[in-house]
């Protein structure tokens, strides 16, 4: 059965750092996984995402040279360094591993989500 655990959100200030955890289980290989946000009211994007295999990675305008994600397929997780928060970072964060191919950042490529993990940054 295949599921996914994100932990590590929380609350800091701006400019401050989190780091996000997402374990993964039920594949026998560490899949590609996405990082993705939703804030109230808008629509959940995808933030982060790692291939499958480890070589490339991708990530939204909005958090290059921010945010960076990464992966130990020993430990079947997948990492999300966040820098310099910014309020508009203000979200909750899903992991998810996707299933099709296609753009890398349309959630409907991705079968298995965890059940989120909030982050909050005030000014």
């Amino acid at each position: 059965q295949v599921q996914l655990v994100e932990s590590g959100g929380g609350s800091v200030q701006s400019g401050g750092s989190l780091g996000l955890s997402c374990v993964v289980s039920g594949y026998t290989a560490l899949p590609t996984v996405g990082w993705f946000r939703q804030s109230p009211g808008k629509k959940r994007e995808g933030v982060a995402i790692t291939m499958a295999g480890g070589g490339t990675s991708y990530y939204a305008n909005s958090v290059k040279g921010r945010f960076t994600i990464s992966r130990d397929s020993v430990k079947r997780t997948v990492l999300l360094q966040m820098n310099n928060l910014k309020p508009e970072d203000t979200a909750l964060y899903y992991c998810a591993a996707r299933h099709a191919g296609g753009d890398v950042f349309d959630e409907s490529q991705y079968s298995y989500w965890g059940q989120g993990t909030q982050v909050t940054v005030s000014s």
